[in-house]
């Protein structure tokens, strides 16, 4: 390899690096991160409100409702049903905002080699 032939900062970025820095990456970014954080956010909080309300308030979880169905099995399958819930709006968020987006950076990285 010739001495000019070397690169002149240090190595070549890869078009993956060059990608990351474009500001369409940095949009998909932020909106991926602009729906993910709250979303754990709130359902990390509904989580420990359950914890929570068993360990501190076993009296308000054993009301009965019907049966033998108390507020606190209620609350414990409403856990399932957010997490559902949640994963059916991210599917719809990523197919209308992140989908779209990633696929033009794929194009972009996919075009870049022709």
């Amino acid at each position: 390899m010739a001495d000019n032939d070397k690169p002149a900062d240090g190595p070549v970025p890869t078009v993956y690096q060059e990608v990351q820095r474009t500001p369409e990456f940095q949009d998909l970014r932020h909106r991926l991160r602009r729906f993910v954080f709250p979303m754990s956010v709130a359902f990390l909080l509904w989580y420990l409100l359950y914890v929570l309300l068993a360990s501190y308030a076993p009296a308000f979880m054993s009301i009965k409702l019907a049966g033998n169905i108390n507020v606190g099995l209620v609350i414990g399958l409403l856990q399932f049903v957010s997490t559902f819930a949640i994963t059916t709006v991210y599917v719809r968020y990523a197919n209308r905002r992140l989908d779209p987006a990633g696929a033009k950076l794929r194009e972009m990285i996919e075009g870049g080699d022709e």
